[in-house]
């Protein structure tokens, strides 16, 4: 009887770790889109609409779902209560939260990129580096959904395969 328990949460355990590594890749490319509204978002809010950048941001946290949402509210509170200068601001927060994400290293670099100009330029070469990171997170998406194609069913798969095979070596 003990044994037929051990082998059943030895079996649930890897299903559901196999179901969230499965989970964290289709998360990725929902928060890239999720990440592409926010940065149109700011580009209307800052070039068109003339808000400040505190205030732009929280406005786009306030319309967003995390964990997006919390990179865009920490940036107005850096903002607005740390007296940092915007760049300074946006790394920190990118660093803070990026790992309540599921998206990789190569999107974060994108992201620190553009804070290091973020506030610094005028409103034609903002405009310029927010279309740069469109385009960029635009090819990380496609590359996101091609993996989620091709692994998605293969993690959920593998992490109940991998609980019934040590069922199997251990019994």
């Amino acid at each position: 009887m003990v044994k037929l328990l051990g082998a059943v949460l030895i079996l649930i355990t890897t299903t559901i770790i196999g179901f969230e590594y499965a989970k964290r890749l289709s998360d990725r490319p929902r928060q890239i889109r999720q990440l592409m509204t926010a940065m149109q978002s700011l580009e209307a809010e800052m070039l068109y609409g003339l808000t400040p950048l505190a205030q732009a941001s929280s406005n786009i946290a306030a319309q967003l779902s995390k964990p997006i949402a919390g990179l865009f509210d920490r940036f107005a509170h850096r903002l607005l209560e740390k007296e940092e200068s915007a760049a300074q601001a946006w790394s920190e927060s990118v660093q803070e939260t990026w790992s309540q994400t599921a998206m990789l290293e190569s999107e974060k670099e994108i992201m620190t990129q553009f804070g290091a100009t973020i506030g610094q330029q005028d409103h034609d070469q903002q405009k310029k580096q927010i279309q740069l990171v469109l385009t960029h997170l635009k090819r990380e998406e496609w590359e996101a959904r091609e993996k989620q194609l091709k692994y998605e069913k293969m993690l959920k798969s593998l992490g109940f395969l991998s609980g019934l095979l040590i069922v199997i070596v251990f019994i």
